[in-house]
């Protein structure tokens, strides 16, 4: 019964943060959209700063936009902030259920840090907390008058976080502690910065006071920020189901061209929204990426010592030495009733109990105990280098 409760706790929570994360996102895509495409008019109010037209559902809307605020506060003000709240609280209850209560089996892998759960739990929120400081300190800098130079000192520190956590979890822990470190900056830019500036433009407007524009200003930053770092968050997020993207040498790697993937892709739509000239060769730099990103994963795991052995065994043999491994190493989870303490069913639905299952999952075990170290997870059943290469003896045998 615990290992149900657990099991449909994690799958509510989830839901939740995709739920939470697609409000969030749309209204992120939707805002940096209107604010590029806004116009500006003679015919605006006094003190806007340009207005849009707009249909949907078969109805109207005139949107206008003020820089600071208008010149008396409406009666009701919308405010977009619960959605990012959501977001961030519903994926830390998720990085609490899935990697701090199952560190062993999904952040620590003794072959890179063989550390306590205790301890790997308080390195991923020092690192967490860590982020945010850093990214903030920038923020407030001399870099923050320029764009260009913010984004790239920005963009360096999310890729040296992605270096140094791969010395210390495993890849899979890796990579979403950097997904984490970008969206804990993403909702902390919500609730630290864009919405108490917000506050203190509705406090000064009540006060009869004029609005200080620097406020404005640094919400806008902050919030396009998260409207760059969208794409890549969303990327980790499903990420962590494919081992090529998280579990091979050169992920941090991986992850760097992703952020630069996320980002051309958003700067070819707001660009374009802008209504200035598409730039298309943003679309040749996503495709370059992509292309860098296969052959990096190609490289596979971490080079291993394998004892020599003998040249290739009979097709029988090598059959019975990868059903011995997978059963001995990969089948007390991905079983009918799985034995590993916590799993209450076998992992994505698959069973690698008898030789038709585990033929019949072939390429999947190359992919995920061969060409990448995903599994087992954190090698918490320690399969050995030689276990491996057997493994890819054998699945090379039967393609």
């Amino acid at each position: 019964m615990d290992a149900i409760f657990w099991e449909w706790l994690s799958f509510f929570v989830r839901w939740t943060h995709v739920m939470a994360g697609i409000a969030w996102i749309g209204s992120s895509f939707y805002f940096v959209h209107l604010d590029q495409s806004l116009k500006q008019r003679p015919s605006l109010p006094d003190k806007a700063y340009g207005d849009e037209w707009q249909v949907h559902g078969g109805g109207f809307y005139h949107m206008v936009k003020y820089l600071v605020a208008p010149p008396q506060l409406p009666e009701h003000v919308t405010w977009f902030k619960w959605e990012a709240y959501a977001t961030w609280l519903s994926g830390f209850a998720l990085l609490v259920i899935v990697y701090y209560l199952g560190a062993r089996l999904y952040l620590i892998d003794p072959q890179v840090m063989d550390i306590h759960p205790i301890t790997a739990v308080a390195y991923s929120l020092g690192g967490v907390f860590l982020g945010w400081f850093i990214y903030n300190e920038l923020c407030e800098s001399d870099l923050a008058k320029s764009d260009l130079k913010l984004a790239l000192a920005t963009f360096a520190m999310i890729v040296a976080v992605a270096f140094i956590y791969s010395f210390v979890f495993s890849g899979r822990g890796a990579f979403m502690q950097v997904g984490v470190v970008m969206g804990t900056v993403m909702a902390a830019n919500v609730f630290m910065v864009i919405i108490p500036n917000q506050r203190k433009v509705v406090a000064a407007l009540k006060a009869g006071e004029t609005p200080d524009p620097a406020l404005g200003q640094k919400g806008k930053q902050r919030s396009l920020h998260n409207n760059y770092l969208t794409l890549p968050v969303v990327f980790v997020m499903i990420g962590n189901h494919y081992p090529l993207a998280f579990a091979t040498r050169f992920s941090w790697a991986i992850l760097a061209l992703v952020i630069v993937m996320g980002v051309s892709i958003r700067h070819f739509y707001n660009t374009r929204h802008r209504g200035l000239p598409s730039p298309w060769w943003t679309w040749g730099v996503t495709a370059a990426c992509a292309v860098a990103i296969m052959a990096l994963s190609a490289a596979g795991p971490p080079p291993a010592r394998v004892t020599e052995t003998e040249p290739a065994a009979a097709e029988s043999e090598l059959r019975e030495t990868a059903q011995l491994v997978v059963q001995t190493r990969c089948s007390m989870c991905h079983a009918d009733r799985p034995l590993w303490p916590g799993i209450g069913v076998a992992p994505k639905g698959v069973k690698l109990e008898t030789l038709q299952d585990i033929k019949a999952h072939a390429g999947s075990i190359r992919t995920a105990a061969v060409l990448t170290h995903s599994m087992p997870p954190g090698n918490v059943t320690e399969i050995t280098p030689e276990e491996r290469k057997a493994l890819a003896d054998w699945a090379s045998s039967i393609r």
